[in-house]
């Protein structure tokens, strides 16, 4: 790519999601942006949902995946005891964040970056289209197939890739506080006195299960896929609300949050069942550990052996 065309990098437009100053909030880093948005999200979310509970609209009741009274009936522990036990997990995760998390002192030189970025892309171009035909796309087209690259492709395969480690860290761990006796007795089961899910008892675990389960997990998924803080606030204000919106208790149609993915509320419900309990452990995204690995169970597999308990 020839100077001129390397110069133009310093006069790209950045795309709209773009926030061109030093911080994302002024007079606040985005470390700290990136450590309070998901508690933020958390109570914001989990107080929607406490207001639908409240609300006694009998429009939502076919939403409901159980009754309100089955809340209090059921869950083997109050609400003050939940919403302690979440402060805890938020104070933890929080002071990690603070140690683990780097902030970022200066602005980045993204037309430096997309200027290196090109050499690679070159080299990629090589290979698929053949070393003259490469050199021909980059002339031509090497400006916006770097800046598509550098602000979209790259950023969105990070996004998943967080999404893949974080969705495995949560499986595998999960089901092994299942497989382990000790493990579920002393450290797991606390999670299951809520028999029946609701929204600001999604974080409700034993200390050291919010730590190496939620907290760990994504900081290694941040850190696995390679993103800036920036991207943190994103990732870690998704997660949250989705695992919030997993124990929300409601089957809502217009909830954007179960619109993209079979791992909603009614599904992780099915897992704090008796019936469930050794199944459905995929969290916070996908179910695709739960698929390949055969713990995946169905509404529609709870009623049949339901069924079969009752004539047998």
């Amino acid at each position: 790519m020839n100077s001129t065309k390397l110069s133009s990098f310093d006069n790209l437009p950045y795309p709209f999601y773009y926030v061109d100053r030093p911080t994302l909030i002024p007079n606040l880093s985005d470390e700290v942006t990136s450590l309070l948005c998901p508690v933020i999200g958390y109570w914001i979310l989990s107080l929607f949902f406490h207001f639908l509970d409240r609300s006694g609209w009998r429009a939502l009741d076919k939403y409901r995946i159980h009754e309100s009274k089955e809340v209090t009936s059921r869950n083997l522990v109050t609400p003050g005891q939940v919403v302690r036990a979440v402060v805890l997990q938020q104070v933890i995760q929080t002071a990690l964040g603070f140690l683990v998390l780097e902030e970022q002192a200066e602005r980045v030189d993204h037309a430096g970056k997309m200027r290196s970025l090109s050499g690679t892309i070159g080299n990629v171009l090589a290979v698929l289209v053949g070393q003259k035909g490469g050199m021909s796309l980059l002339q031509e087209k090497g400006v916006e197939i770097t800046w598509f690259t550098y602000w979209w492709a790259i950023p969105t395969a990070q996004f998943f890739l967080a999404i893949f480690i974080m969705d495995s860290w949560e499986y595998f761990l999960h089901r092994l506080f299942h497989i382990n006796k000790f493990l579920y007795k002393h450290i797991h089961s606390v999670h299951h006195r809520l028999y029946v899910p609701y929204a600001f008892g999604a974080l409700y675990n034993h200390p050291l299960e919010g730590f190496l389960l939620d907290t760990a997990g994504a900081l290694v998924a941040h850190a696995g896929s390679f993103m800036n803080t920036r991207q943190a606030v994103l990732l870690f204000t998704i997660s949250t609300l989705k695992t919030v919106d997993d124990h929300c208790g409601y089957k809502l149609p217009w909830d954007p949050l179960q619109w993209f993915t079979t791992n909603n509320a009614d599904y992780h419900d099915i897992h704090h069942q008796v019936v469930g309990i050794k199944s459905n452990f995929s969290q916070p995204f996908f179910v695709h550990w739960d698929v390949i690995l055969g713990t995946r169970m169905t509404r529609e597999e709870v009623e049949q052996r339901r069924k079969k308990q009752k004539s047998s």
